[in-house]
């Protein structure tokens, strides 16, 4: 059973005991990620990640790397669109001190200007590895230009244009003023204490209460991007506008998605790859944020397969719009996505994570229970209904990376080269 407390300072505490593990896993999320930042700060939330584990106030970094290693803890740290998370998993002994350094991380981070010129240099080399890194820079050129001067649309990693601009004192601001309570949630499941609950507790309540900062708005706009670069494949990515994370049909969504292209039964992976051998890589893919979404097709394959292997795409959405799914694929896929959710829930982590999403996107627990219920109410006609709705040619939207062609060639295949 998930408790939620509320600090006086505001920071929603996700509580859920676990008697039989030794481990827990113990996160703090800050509501706010690249989405949050104005555009000439762009890149500075996950540069406030990274430094982070630069040191704080009383620990160099080399302290905060001994002391997580003296008590076995995993630690790491992620950035995404819409938040920032850190996280510890370690042995229902060293919970406390865990919770400890996490604190002292979160809250008295140094941000020397030493060591920002130094992380400034790793998070440039980060944005060249995803330049070399065709299936990340297909996926980013794209929302660039679906989201174009809005902040979905930039990258979570910045630019170097927009890191030169971010030293010690921008750092230092945007922290304190975004890591406060009201934007805090702390998660903690797995094997614990009720004093190592307290002591984090009692931490984190010294932190200022500040206020919560509201996302943009976002409008899908139908868009074509190309980026030749000199590699042995060509990566292709098709996008649709999406749903919200909190949709009612998100459920319908997961299972059209898994349908379409999400898993080796699919059919995309089985006509495309496995029947006619045109690529090894294909698969779909959903991006639920708070107030937009991305339904995406990839396949990866060599210049001389790539319109066969389109046009075999063109043919599967058509077919998904006009004859829906049959109750067999359903079936299959319900049992696929209940499978997955029920066995994450043996790990302390994800278990620690689904409590901080539940609360990010629907303010309350949602239970197994009432997901997998709500995975079983999807209906043959509501993902067909769906698929119309959304696999629309003229809401495509295309990007290509490699020895590519013109977007006009690629678009003309789906019957729209606008």
């Amino acid at each position: 059973m998930v408790e939620k407390i509320t600090l006086q300072n505001g920071i929603r505490v996700l509580q859920e005991p676990l008697k039989h593990v030794r481990s827990c896993a113990l996160g703090v999320w800050a509501e706010n990620g690249s989405c949050h930042e104005p555009e000439a700060l762009g890149g500075i939330s996950h540069f406030i990640e990274h430094m982070l584990f630069k040191g704080t106030e009383s620990r160099t970094a080399s302290d905060l790397a001994q002391a997580f290693d003296a008590i076995g803890g995993q630690v790491n740290a992620f950035t995404t669109k819409e938040h920032t998370c850190y996280y510890a998993r370690t042995l229902d002994t060293h919970v406390a001190e865990a919770g400890r350094l996490l604190w002292d991380m979160y809250a008295h981070s140094a941000f020397r200007p030493e060591d920002v010129d130094l992380e400034r240099g790793v998070i440039l080399e980060e944005i060249g590895m995803y330049e070399d890194t065709p299936e990340d820079l297909v996926s980013e050129i794209l929302s660039a230009a679906i989201y174009p001067d809005q902040a979905l649309g930039r990258p979570i990693l910045g630019t170097p244009e927009s890191l030169k601009a971010i030293g010690a004192p921008q750092l230092t601001d945007y922290c304190r003023s975004r890591y406060a309570g009201k934007n805090t949630i702390l998660s903690i499941s797995g094997s614990y204490s009720q004093s190592d609950l307290e002591a984090i507790c009692q931490a984190f309540s010294q932190l200022p209460s500040g206020e919560p900062v509201e996302l943009p708005a976002a409008r899908y706009q139908k868009a074509a991007a190309v980026k030749k670069k000199d590699i042995e494949q060509n990566h292709l990515l098709l996008a649709f506008p999406g749903l919200q994370a909190d949709h009612p049909q998100r459920y319908a969504l997961a299972a059209l998605n898994n349908i379409l292209g999400a898993g080796m039964s699919s059919r995309l992976f089985q006509r495309v790859r496995e029947r006619s051998g045109l690529c090894y890589s294909i698969y779909s893919y959903t991006s639920l944020y708070e107030n937009a979404g991305l339904l995406g097709v990839y396949v990866a394959l060599s210049r001389d397969t790539q319109k066969a292997a389109l046009t075999m795409i063109r043919e599967e959405l058509d077919r998904f719009c006009q004859d829906g799914v049959t109750q067999e694929e359903l079936s299959r896929t319900k049992e696929q996505l209940k499978t997955s959710l029920l066995m994450s829930l043996e790990s302390t982590n994800s278990r620690m994570s689904s409590m901080a999403r539940n609360e990010m996107i629907y303010g309350r627990q949602q239970t197994p229970e009432e997901t997998v219920a709500l995975l079983e109410a999807v209906t043959q006609e509501q993902v067909g209904q769906l698929a119309r709705q959304l696999l629309r040619p003229e809401l495509m939207s295309f990007s290509a990376v490699g020895k590519v062609d013109p977007a006009e060639s690629y678009l003309k295949i789906f019957g729209t080269d606008e």
